[in-house]
């Protein structure tokens, strides 16, 4: 790449670290840009021209690419390597397959259960909000916790009861899919025997739930009580544990990658 890219994103959203995760595996040394929530729609409907509505929005080279999806496609045409589109036909079929199925039926009800809990527990979502906010939030944490729970209701329905239920039903299938899948593969991976775009994106889309060390938000900064009573008998599952694993293993190092090219 001739130009650095510039990634628009939101530093707690997990479709973000989709795209982070991307460009540090891909040792893409990048600027990152963070609105603050609610204008970061206007931009991106900017960006995209009015494709897309909500970030990632990757730029690169004069293009602006949005959806953590096409940013992926986007970065393994320009650098192959390191590669997360599995060579073999049918193993790159089915981590296609598996990113398409943890985007849509995990991403959005991980973000609306850990978003519902969140507005119910406001001393962790004002640490929180300290802690990953834009400056200008920053410095008003009270005033920031407030839109932040007035946000998250508006844009994700998050203060509804019953959209929490049905988000802790799709959550625990889409455990159920990940450590079927594993099963399947008796191996490490989702496709093939390397990491692939289908455990980035499980384990990013996973990250709200799990929480792991080396994600955006951990619990250094405290669990919202109702989350943590959701997540305490998970703990010891086999796609929680994948879920950490894939962080420690390979986040750590693609972060370490990053630093050094930087």
């Amino acid at each position: 790449m001739t130009e650095r890219p510039t990634l628009w994103q939101i530093p707690v959203s997990h479709y973000s670290e989709k795209a982070r995760w991307a460009l540090a595996w891909k040792q893409i040394d990048h600027r990152r840009r963070s609105p603050t929530p609610g204008s970061h729609m206007a931009i991106a409907l900017w960006l995209t021209r009015g494709s897309q509505v909500t970030f990632p929005v990757l730029t690169v080279e004069g293009r602006n690419i949005g959806d953590s999806t096409a940013i992926i496609a986007e970065l393994e045409q320009r650098r192959p390597e390191p590669a997360l589109y599995p060579e073999d036909t049918e193993q790159r079929r089915r981590a296609l397959e598996l990113e398409d199925f943890f985007d849509e039926e995990l991403g959005p009800h991980s973000r609306v259960l850990a978003f519902h809990e969140l507005r119910r527990d406001p001393d962790v979502l004002r640490r929180i909000v300290e802690q990953t906010a834009p400056p200008p939030l920053q410095r008003a944490a009270g005033l920031s916790t407030s839109y932040a729970r007035f946000f998250t209701n508006l844009r994700f329905g998050a203060a509804d009861p019953g959209a929490a239920d049905r988000a802790r039903g799709k959550i625990l299938a889409a455990f159920d899919r990940l450590e079927a899948e594993l099963d399947a593969g008796r191996g490490e991976y989702l496709a093939g025997d390397r990491f692939s775009v289908a455990d980035l994106t499980a384990a990013s889309l996973f990250y709200p739930i799990v929480l792991p060390e080396q994600g955006p938000v951990t619990t250094e900064l405290g669990v919202a009580a109702g989350l943590e009573e959701f997540r305490r008998p998970l703990k010891e599952r086999p796609g929680f544990l994948w879920v950490e694993e894939m962080f420690r293993r390979h986040r750590r190092r693609a972060q370490a990658a990053v630093a050094a090219t930087a």
